[in-house]
């Protein structure tokens, strides 16, 4: 990764950071002064988002360190643990309100100044919608998987706010009608909703991040195109070649495939270069780092 892409993921992150920092303080004082476990919950949510966005800019500055005596594949694979961190810490977060909701409901509901609540998130919403634009784009040019996850936390505060929003404005017009009894129900159902609905998104993050620790094999589009480039290179040589293993580790790409020569021809290290290069030109267009390992095989 380049200095200039890696100072827009530094840049990116610590803006990320701010507004985390700024909506949590927010959120948590709203929250307590309506007596709100919704929007208690978003300003919760902006916090573990700021405690993890600083973990993901810790976490950039290590990954770009060289490689040394106890790290002699470099430090690629510490991105995928980030996000398999985030991605149960949010996990976590949304379990814990979703019970939280069942029990409030059980108990009765409570009572929220909806009018108060309502401003907070129409402003709420903006912020975050704001947010999560500036990071996906900046993701679309520097194609970071640490910018990515904080994309998807940013989509889903976004997403929590709106749904906060259209919730109080229901409950404050249940409130104005013959049902005002059941506006005390409007806040946990709210909370019941938005944790059921979520509750994919960490889900997913923290899935898509084993895959990688455990070195599995990636999405089954970027497997396809790995494929076609085995395939070029088959096509341009006069030995055997197999796709032996592939993974996707952070932003590298990690490919190895064995080289099957022929008993009658004496292996040439240009056969093998050529192997390589041609796997290296099919597979350039890719944003990630690439490690091609070609094996002679027996």
């Amino acid at each position: 990764m380049c200095a200039l892409t890696r100072n827009n993921e530094k840049q990116t992150l610590t803006l990320s950071a701010l507004f985390a920092g700024l909506f949590a303080v927010a959120g948590l004082m709203v929250g307590l002064f309506v007596d709100s476990m919704v929007i208690v919950f978003d300003g919760v949510y902006s916090l573990v988002s700021l405690l993890l966005t600083l973990l993901s800019l810790a976490a950039s500055r290590f990954i770009m360190r060289p490689s040394c005596d106890r790290f002699t594949f470099g430090r690629a694979i510490f991105e995928p643990a980030v996000i398999a961190v985030k991605g149960a810490v949010i996990l976590l977060v949304v379990g814990y309100s979703l019970y939280s909701a069942i029990v409030s409901l059980l108990t009765g509901g409570h009572e929220v100044d909806a009018s108060v609540a309502t401003v907070f998130g129409v402003v709420n919403v903006i912020g975050c919608a704001f947010v999560w634009w500036y990071v996906a784009a900046k993701n679309k040019r520097v194609s970071s998987g640490l910018i990515e996850a904080e994309a998807s936390q940013w989509q889903m505060d976004t997403l929590l706010s709106v749904a906060v929003t259209a919730g109080f404005v229901i409950a404050w017009l249940l409130s104005l009608s013959p049902l005002a009894s059941f506006a005390v129900y409007a806040d946990p159902v709210m909370m019941l909703a938005i944790s059921a609905f979520f509750i994919k998104v960490p889900f997913t993050m923290l899935m898509s991040a084993m895959r990688e620790l455990f070195l599995m094999a990636p999405a089954e589009e970027l497997r396809q195109t790995i494929d076609e480039s085995v395939a070029a290179a088959v096509e341009e040589s006069d030995q055997e070649i197999e796709l032996s293993g592939v993974a996707k580790v952070g932003r590298e790409l990690w490919v190895d495939v064995d080289f099957y020569p022929d008993n009658s021809d004496v292996i040439r290290v240009k056969d093998i270069e050529q192997t390589r290069e041609t796997i290296r030109e099919k597979l350039s267009d890719l944003p990630l780092k690439l490690q091609i390992t070609v094996n002679i095989a027996g």
